[in-house]
């Protein structure tokens, strides 16, 4: 079942990618290059995604008044066999996702834990690594929520991109993603963890640069790619240092031994650091980076421009909880690593708020739900920091339903208004798609922490968990997370407001709307369960007293972590619904009650709203300092030590000598007699000479 379970999606994906291969081959015999071409918006200053670029509009055709840029051209045809590559990969990971849901009952329940041995994979010296899947409780988790989310995706995937002629390869890079996920989660070792982490690296590059002939869409995949080498880097070197420390990178022989490194140190450049608490640092760097954490966070928002599934299957599900996961799986060298567990529930609570204060004013409706997703990831690392990594997994796991929810909704949204974005340009679509108004309320209603909604029982269990804490850094992730709560509340409820309520501000587009097809309606209303039943029937499990015997050897939890949040004050367990309250209330005075108000505030303070406009500036902060004086380096070492230095001196150098030379040499075979007489005679004249002299020296 197991092997079935991980390797379903990597058969869906080459189905898929051989139909992508013969269906274009197909269509265009000749292999001539075809153009395609689609739609892109311009909307001034406000940087907004053409989601469905290529999806060109067959269900509202543009006029010669639309103005927003769309480029009208003829749809290409289908590839063929695309409905096959549709029909297979969805089927594939329905299966997957039902046999999941049976291995959490058979390991979480039964008690069944396995490790699959595969085959031998890497014979070098010491290190000995085996292909094999790990399966434990934690594990079966994160299978739920991995094949769940993505077949869900999957098949909403197969309305929203019902117009581009390209699905075949769309649905192979989508599986490839999934397979790459399932190898991360199933990794008994650190090696293959990193096969995995990298897999969805590279998935996630090909997803978000899905539509190649948009620049943007190029430039944000490989942003993400490179931001994501530099949290790569420190992983790597996080592996190094337990192989050195150690001599495996095996889990079980890591945490077997990991009780005998406290108090060793490793001589890192002269700084004797400590041993555990460096590699837990390291092996978090590559966390910051997957789960887009604060200072490696940028790659995310603009992942956005990659087609809406994209962006929930990146966000909900698999990419970004890959940090999230590997800290839970490594928990017991991080409860050895007390201050490596004060970095973790910093940069959590930092990433938490920073997040939270720019979605406040983003008016694109996916990077508003693009940054809750960067906020809500601070609050899972919170909860790791706290040593609840129980907790932490819990938000994850409740996330994925609301996450993923909300994206695919804003995707019927974006769909309803002929892919507009700018929620700006939205307004009173209650009234057009009120089953999406319906589903993304009780989205929002979860995100936000209303009572009993999914959202309520695992975040309000971080804030009581960092609050809980010894870690020194509990206060500051207790505060963060709280005010978080009240922002989120606001730009959530803003969000809502200005998509679904007000007068239409385009009623061009307000006029065609409509609701989604039945392909996408379905994955949304099940999410919408989801939303619901994942928090109560779970909370004992995760984040009560069952916890223990539910995720036995999987999670080292820190030690009555669970009985201090039960103990906690009663004002501070009612304090996150207190400020979800008061967020929403805020909101509604904003956007319904007094719509003229954030304009007027806006306007009053000019700098701070410029400042959460542009992400307090990191994109222009590291374009000062990394990627200029990059580029200045790169042009000095082209221009000067390439094309001066080396090519100067060296091959054109050395052949303009030579051509110099015979050029010259050239010159003196004149073809005249005299000439050659005369350089005879001096040649004879220079030789009596030289003997003349040469004997009257001697």
């Amino acid at each position: 079942m197991i092997q079935a379970i991980v390797f379903l999606p990597l058969i869906g994906a080459v189905i898929a990618g051989l139909i992508a291969i013969f269906g274009a081959h197909a269509r265009n015999p000749s292999g001539d290059t075809v153009e395609h071409h689609g739609d892109v918006h311009g909307h001034g200053a406000v940087p907004v995604d053409e989601d469905a670029a290529v999806i060109h509009a067959s269900h509202h055709e543009p006029d010669s008044n639309d103005d927003h840029g769309h480029d009208d051209h003829a749809v290409e045809p289908p590839a063929a066999g695309s409905r096959a590559a549709e029909l297979i990969t969805t089927g594939l990971l329905l299966v997957g996702a039902a046999l999941s849901w049976f291995v959490l009952i058979d390991v979480g329940f039964m008690h069944h834990d396995a490790r699959i041995a595969l085959f031998p994979w890497i014979t070098s010296g010491d290190l000995q690594v085996a292909w094999s899947l790990r399966i434990d409780t934690l594990t079966a988790v994160m299978l739920v929520v991995v094949n769940t989310i993505s077949s869900l995706v999957h098949l909403y995937s197969i309305g929203y991109m019902d117009e581009d002629p390209y699905r075949p390869r769309f649905f192979s890079y989508l599986s490839l993603f999934t397979f790459a996920m399932l190898m991360l989660v199933t990794a008994d070792n650190l090696v293959q963890m990193f096969f995995g982490w990298e897999g969805v690296g590279l998935a996630s590059y090909l997803l978000i640069g899905f539509w190649y002939h948009k620049p943007s869409a190029n430039a944000a995949a490989i942003k993400a790619f490179i931001v994501n080498r530099v949290g790569d880097f420190g992983f790597l070197l996080g592996i190094f240092a337990i192989f050195m420390l150690i001599g495996s990178i095996d889990l079980e022989t890591i945490f077997a031994a990991a009780p005998d490194l406290t108090g060793k140190t490793i001589d890192f450049f002269g700084w004797h650091a400590d041993a555990l608490t460096l590699t837990c640092v390291l092996l978090f760097m590559g966390a910051m980076g997957k789960s887009a954490q604060f200072l490696l966070h940028t790659w995310l928002p603009d992942a956005m421009e990659g087609p809406t599934p994209v962006s929930a299957l990146i966000h909900a599900a698999t990419m970004v909880t890959a940090g999230v996961f590997m800290v839970a799986r490594l928990s017991p060298l991080f409860e050895l690593a007390p201050t490596a567990q004060a970095v973790v529930m910093f940069f959590g609570a930092t990433t938490a708020l920073f997040a939270a204060t720019v979605g406040l004013v983003q008016n694109d409706i996916k990077r508003i739900v693009a940054y809750s997703t960067c906020s809500q990831l601070g609050y899972m690392f919170v909860a790791m920091g706290a040593g609840a990594y129980s907790v932490g997994m819990f938000h994850l796991f409740t996330h994925a339903f609301f996450k993923a929810l909300l994206f695919l909704g804003s995707g019927s949204v974006i769909y309803a208004m002929h892919h507009e974005q700018d929620i700006r340009n939205m307004g009173g679509l209650w009234r057009k798609i009120p089953f999406t108004f319906f589903v993304m309320s009780i989205g929002t209603l979860a995100l936000t922490g209303f009572p009993f909604f999914a959202g309520y029982f695992s975040k309000d269990a971080i804030i009581e968990s960092a609050y809980a804490s010894d870690n020194p850094m509990g206060f500051y992730g207790f505060l963060m997370t709280v005010i978080a709560a009240g922002l989120t509340a606001f730009y959530s409820w803003r969000l809502m407001f200005k998509t679904f309520f007000g007068e239409p501000h385009d009623p061009e587009h307000y006029d065609a709307a409509h609701e989604s097809p039945l392909w996408m309606l379905i994955p949304i209303g099940i999410l919408a369960a989801g939303s619901i039943l994942a928090g109560f029937p779970f909370k004992e499990l995760f984040a009560g007293h069952g916890v223990e015997e539910f995720f036995r050897d999987s999670l080292k939890m820190h030690p009555h972590i669970i009985e201090e949040m039960e103990a906690v004050p009663e004002w501070i367990k009612l304090l996150p619904t207190v400020m979800m309250a008061i967020g929403a209330y805020v909101s509604y005075v904003f956007y319904i009650r007094r719509p003229y108000v954030p304009e007027e505030l806006a306007n009053q303070h000019q700098m701070l709203y410029q400042f959460l406009l542009n992400k307090w500036y990191f994109d222009e902060l590291y374009d000062l300092i990394f990627v200029r004086p990059a580029k200045r380096l790169g042009r000095f070492l082209w221009k000067v030590g390439d094309g001066y230095i080396i090519d100067g001196f060296g091959p054109d150098g050395v052949s303009a000598r030579v051509l110099d030379v015979t050029r010259n040499v050239v010159r003196l075979q004149t073809g005249y007699l005299y000439h050659y007489a005369f350089a005879m005679l001096i040649g004879v004249a220079g030789l009596i000479t030289w003997f003349m002299f040469g004997l009257g020296g001697q």
